[in-house]
């Protein structure tokens, strides 16, 4: 397990995922004061590949670039206000998470079917009692 290199992929995964969200905030910034702008900004969106934050990006400064850099200001100021709080939600997610897996899990495992537990005189190995 190389733990360098999912705290990299981990990284690129959550870069990306602030520029959407930089991407929405400006959208939504925009309905306000440019709706057109703002109209221009979501079609673009849908058509590049948001997925990955910094191809977004550099496909944008081709585009816009006066956009570009202000969701570039978006983005830092919600990592600065994000990052600070994520190691520690993200460890207690997770221990959340996996306590709420196991559970669902073990009440699975001991479910009882009453239909199951019936005894059929077929599977006991005796007959039933025609008296």
């Amino acid at each position: 397990m190389d733990l360098k290199q999912i705290a990299k992929d981990t990284t690129k995964v959550i870069i990306s995922y602030l520029t959407y969200q930089a991407v929405r905030t400006v959208i939504a910034q925009l309905n306000e004061t440019d709706p057109p702008r703002a109209l221009w900004l979501h079609t673009f969106s849908t058509k590049e590949r948001i997925q990955d934050g910094e191809a977004y990006i550099q496909d944008l400064f081709r585009e816009e670039q006066s956009l570009a850099f202000r969701i570039l200001t978006v983005r830092e100021h919600l990592a600065n206000e994000v990052c600070e709080f994520l190691p520690e939600m993200v460890r207690t997610g997770i221990q959340q998470a996996n306590m709420q897996q196991r559970r669902q899990q073990l009440e699975r495992m001991t479910q009882f079917d009453p239909a199951s537990s019936e005894t059929h005189p077929e599977q006991s190995g005796t007959e039933p009692d025609n008296s």
